[in-house]
């Protein structure tokens, strides 16, 4: 099986310009609120970066922003890989009684949310736990649902949305890619 460039789902300023609405739909739902980010490893991390400095920018004030490492909280992590790398969560600020909205690239079936919501509960207490990605691109195995979304894809089942960003793939856009058979 090899994996086959199919087409560009958005550019760098596409990306750009999607992180800047889901900045203001933030701000727009959760007003005074005073949320922090939390960036699932890998890509969810640049993601919740990139938007709590937009945040800052609209709301004139830092935005708080944390990394979550989520891979002990996997149900499959046995299939993930035989010694798998366990990074760190930093977190430098309370959840406690906060707005927590979690971020993530691609929300696909569920389960690496489930996961990150049992690693948010084992840290802390928020008041309301909200999550913004990228791209939904359905196939849910789990109810759950994003709060903020840049974009929808239909997917099929041998199809993958990739997204590259500068901070972890040296460029910067997402690609829709097929599994084909050698």
């Amino acid at each position: 099986m090899r994996i086959q460039e199919k087409t560009q789902l958005m550019s760098a300023a596409e990306i750009d310009r999607t992180l800047v609405r889901l900045a203001h739909e933030i701000v727009e739902k959760v007003g005074t609120d005073n949320p922090a980010l939390l960036g699932i490893r890998r890509r969810g991390v640049p993601l919740a970066q990139r938007l709590g400095a937009r945040i800052g920018e609209i709301e004139k004030r830092p935005t708080d922003v944390g990394i979550l490492d989520i891979t002990l909280y996997r149900d499959d992590l046995s299939l993930v890989a035989e010694q798998p790398v366990v990074r760190s969560t930093e977190i430098v600020f309370a959840l406690d009684g906060r707005t927590i909205i979690l971020v993530d690239d691609v929300l696909y079936t569920g389960r690496t949310i489930r996961a990150a919501l049992d690693a948010i509960f084992d840290l802390g207490r928020p008041k309301k736990v909200q999550l913004c990605v990228l791209i939904d691109r359905g196939w849910r195995e789990l109810p759950i649902e994003a709060s903020y979304v840049g974009r929808f894809v239909q997917t099929a089942a041998n199809e993958i949305i990739e997204v590259r960003l500068n901070e972890t793939d040296q460029e910067e856009r997402v690609v829709l890619v097929e599994k084909v058979p050698d």
